[in-house]
C-alpha cells in the first residue's frame, strides 16, 4: 500500500523521471533540419527522455503521442502508429491525442493517470508538430510546403461549434485582443501603456530566449535595433520593424510558428529514484474547457484550472515560485500570472515594465523564452514548457537559471480555443 498519495483517494503519487526534448525551428529554411519526419523529431525526443531517465525502449510500458492537428500537418489521423519504430515502441500499446495547442500539457496529464492509476509503471508521454509546413499529399510526407493561412484559418474553424459558435477566421484579432482589451478598461490603461507593457514583456522574454539553445528565435532585441539603424531599443520595439498585427499586440509578443517535439517519461514516486537522482513530482492538475461563445473564456477557465489545482494541492499563490504560460497570445502571459495569484490583480503589468517576471527577477516566467522566442511548435509547446521547468527545478539551466532553485513549478496551458489545464510540479531534494 502506497502511503505518498497525493493526487486522489485512490491514486498513486506520480513523478517526471525523463525529459528529452529537440530544438524549435523553422524546417521550410533551416538546411540542417529539412526533410526530417515527424516521426524522426518525435522519436528523437523520446529517446533523449528515456536517456534521461536511464532506461531503454524495452521498459517502456505505454506511450501517449500528442498533436495539435495531425489531419492537416502530417494527413495522417492515427501518428502514434506510425511513428513507434523510431524509437523501439513497435507493438507497444498507444494513443494519440490532439487538443490544439493544449496538447503538450494534457500530454502530462494523460500520463500521470495512467501511472496514478495502478495500470501502469512506465510511461512515455511526448507531443510533437511540424508547424511550418505540411505534405502537400503527392509525395513523401518529408517533402513539405510551407502551411499558409489560406489552409490554416479555415481548419482552425472547425474547433468551434459552427452552429451557434463564434467563426474564428472571420477575426482572429478579435479573439487575440478580448482578454487584454478587458483588463485595459478594467484597470484603466492606456493603448500606449499596454503597449509598453507587452514590448517590455517580449524584451524580457528574448533575453531568456537568447540563453536557451533550443530557442528558434535568439537574436536580443538590442541586437536587432542596432541593424535597424535604433539606438534605443525601446524606439524600436515601436517601430514599423515591430508593426501591430492587432489593436494591441505586435509581431514582438505573437507567438513565433516552429517545428519540434518534447517528451517526458513517469513513474509511480515511491520508484522515482530509481531512474534519477532529481525526480520530480507532479502534485496536481486542474482542467476547464468552455465553449467559445463564453464572452472572456480564456480568463474563466483559467481562474477555474487554478482553484481546483489549489483545492487539490492545498497551496496557495504564495508558494509558487515559477510559472509558464502557453502565450501564443502573448497578453496571456501576465494576465494569466493574474489570474492564477502569480502576479497581484491589476498589478502585474508593473510587474512587467518592472522586469520582475524576467528569468533574473523575483518572480520569473516563461524563462525558455515562450512562444514569442522559444517558438510555438503548437502541440508540443506545452511539453517543451514541461522540459524547462524540469530544467529549471534540477538547477540545470545555466546562464537563465532562476535566482532561488524552485520548490513549487506552476504550468497553466491553453488551446484548442477552448482548453485550459493547470498543473503544479514540486521538488523534493
Amino acid at each position: 500500500m502506497l502511503t505518498n498519495v497525493k493526487l486522489g483517494k485512490t491514486l498513486r503519487s506520480v513523478s517526471i523521471v525523463g525529459i528529452g526534448a529537440t530544438p524549435f525551428f523553422n524546417a521550410q529554411e533551416n538546411d540542417t533540419y529539412r526533410g526530417l519526419t515527424h516521426g524522426e523529431l518525435f522519436g528523437y525526443a523520446a529517446l533523449d527522455a528515456m536517456k534521461d531517465a536511464g532506461i531503454e525502449p524495452r521498459d517502456v510500458q505505454f506511450f501517449f503521442h500528442g498533436s495539435a492537428n495531425p489531419s492537416v500537418l502530417e494527413k495522417c489521423i492515427t501518428p502514434n502508429l506510425q511513428v513507434a519504430d523510431w524509437f523501439g515502441m513497435r507493438g507497444k500499446g498507444s494513443l494519440s491525442h490532439s487538443e490544439g495547442c493544449c496538447t503538450g500539457y494534457i500530454a502530462l496529464e494523460e500520463a500521470v493517470m495512467a501511472v496514478a492509476s495502478g495500470m501502469y509503471d512506465i510511461v512515455l508521454s511526448g507531443a510533437c508538430d511540424m508547424g511550418t509546413g505540411m505534405p502537400d499529399g503527392n509525395t513523401p510526407s518529408f517533402m513539405r510546403i510551407p502551411l499558409s493561412t489560406e489552409v490554416l484559418f479555415p481548419d482552425l474553424d472547425s474547433i468551434f461549434d459552427r452552429a451557434y459558435g463564434r467563426y474564428l477566421g472571420g477575426g482572429p484579432g478579435m479573439n487575440h485582443d478580448d482578454w487584454i482589451n478587458f483588463y485595459a478598461k478594467e484597470n484603466g490603461l492606456s493603448e500606449d501603456q499596454i503597449d509598453d507593457v507587452l514590448s517590455h514583456q517580449a524584451y524580457h522574454f528574448r533575453r531568456a530566449g537568447a540563453l536557451c539553445p533550443r530557442a528558434i528565435r535568439r537574436t536580443p532585441f538590442e541586437e536587432l535595433a542596432k541593424e535597424a539603424g535604433y539606438d534605443d531599443v525601446w524606439e524600436y520595439m515601436k517601430s514599423p520593424y515591430n508593426p501591430k498585427v492587432t489593436q494591441y499586440l505586435r509581431t514582438a509578443s505573437d507567438s513565433c510558428v516552429a517545428d519540434g517535439a518534447a517528451a517526458c517519461i513517469v513513474v509511480p514516486t515511491e520508484i522515482a529514484k530509481q531512474f534519477n537522482a532529481k525526480p520530480i513530482e507532479v502534485i496536481g492538475c486542474g482542467a476547464s474547457v468552455l465553449d467559445a461563445i463564453v464572452p472572456h473564456l480564456e480568463k474563466k477557465a483559467t481562474a477555474e484550472a487554478a482553484r481546483q489545482v489549489y483545492e487539490q494541492t492545498g497551496l496557495t499563490p504564495d508558494d509558487i515560485d515559477l510559472l509558464y504560460v502557453n502565450d501564443f497570445i502573448g497578453s496571456s502571459a501576465f494576465l494569466a500570472a493574474e489570474e492564477v495569484g502569480y502576479l497581484p490583480k491589476g498589478e502585474g503589468w508593473k510587474y512587467v515594465l518592472d522586469g520582475r517576471i524576467a528569468f533574473d527577477g523575483d518572480k520569473p516566467m516563461n524563462t525558455n523564452g515562450g512562444r514569442t522566442s522559444y517558438g510555438h511548435a503548437f502541440g508540443a509547446s506545452g511539453m517543451a514548457d514541461i522540459f524547462e521547468a524540469v530544467t529549471q527545478m534540477r538547477g540545470e539551466a545555466g546562464e537563465r537559471q532562476v535566482k532561488k532553485l524552485p520548490k513549487h513549478t506552476f504550468l497553466r496551458g491553453f488551446g484548442g480555443a477552448q482548453n485550459v489545464r493547470a498543473i503544479i510540479l514540486e521538488s523534493n531534494f
